[in-house]
């Protein structure tokens, strides 16, 4: 298995796995607005995606990672949100998500980051499992809340 970054040369492998994951979580698919988004990510380089691919086929991808930057103003440093992962349905139980996570911490010590941050379904427990054996530990200090934004205020 290879890690790569993503570049817009990859957009049309990384959609269709795109689209499939957000059709996990409950998104519909809308294909071309996904590719749309991938697109300004990465051609505004406000996001770093890297690609598990096997070791001999450029055209199948196994999963992919889809990190933020962020700041962190208590330790004047960089933070990386890692905002979205996932694994193709016949690529599960081969280490991708632990390949794919593995190449984004190594990025985000390149980068003199302060931390990596994840957050996944409370009922997610094959995630969870995931990302604490690579390290990864429950935030106990701060309780997180989220505020949706309407088009209707």
């Amino acid at each position: 298995m290879r890690i790569i970054q993503a570049t817009l040369e990859h957009l049309d492998l990384l959609t269709p796995l795109f689209v499939k994951y957000r059709e996990f979580y409950g998104s519909l698919p809308y294909p071309d607005s996904s590719r749309a988004f991938l697109e300004k990510r990465l051609r505004r380089k406000e996001s770093v995606i890297y690609l598990a691919l096997p070791d001999d086929d450029d055209s199948k991808l196994l999963g992919f990672c889809q990190l933020y930057p962020s700041y962190s103003s208590l330790s004047l440093k960089r933070v990386w949100i890692l905002n979205d992962i996932y694994v193709a349905e016949d690529a599960r139980r081969q280490l991708v998500a632990d390949h794919l996570i593995r190449t984004a911490k190594k990025m985000a010590k390149e980068t003199h980051a302060v931390r990596m941050r994840v957050s996944t379904s409370s009922n997610n427990e094959v995630a969870q499992k995931t990302y604490e054996s690579i390290g990864f530990k429950e935030d106990t200090e701060f309780k997180n809340y989220v505020l949706p934004i309407s088009d209707d205020i």
